[in-house]
């Protein structure tokens, strides 16, 4: 029986209106920031991008921000960090510009320019790390009283991952 009409075969399933696609929620940006009323550090805090691609991950990043402390316009970074480099990176919303260095500027730290707001400085957390390492750097750079840079959270680590195993 149709179920429109009340009379006729039940429709198939060729009749039927198309399912949408499942839309998959957003992941949540694994990000940690220093308390706001704490003066900032040589890091404000760490991100742990899950891939290496700057044009995939930043959205995620961008959108924590926009949300809480002003819409990302900017962002610099070093320029081996990377795979790519562009100059615009289209993000929700709007175009984050972009500027790359060579040298003078941490290879481990993403900085963000929020217009008239501020700019943050973050650790960058390799993607491959194992879970319970970058859980302790993310903590270590939102911890206000280490006042540590990127580099040096990371060597920081790494020497004591040393002085754990025989």
């Amino acid at each position: 029986m149709n179920p429109h009409t009340g009379t006729g075969p039940p429709p198939s399933a060729g009749d039927r209106a198309p399912s949408r696609p499942v839309r998959t929620p957003p992941r949540p940006v694994r990000l940690a920031l220093r308390p706001p009323t704490f003066p900032p550090g040589p890091v404000c805090g760490a991100w742990w991008p899950r891939t290496d691609d700057l044009m995939t991950e930043l959205p995620e990043l961008t959108e924590a921000f926009d949300a809480t402390r002003g819409r990302v316009s900017r962002m610099a970074s070093h320029r081996d960090t990377w795979p790519t480099a562009p100059c615009e990176l289209p993000v929700t919303g709007h175009t984050v510009k972009a500027a790359w260095f060579v040298s003078r500027f941490d290879p481990h730290m993403i900085r963000l320019f929020s217009y008239g707001v501020g700019r943050w400085d973050l650790l960058v957390v390799p993607p491959r790390t194992e879970t319970a390492t970058a859980a302790r750097l993310m903590a270590a750079a939102a911890d206000p009283a280490l006042h540590l840079t990127a580099s040096e959270l990371l060597a920081a680590e790494l020497h004591n991952q040393s002085k754990e195993t025989p």
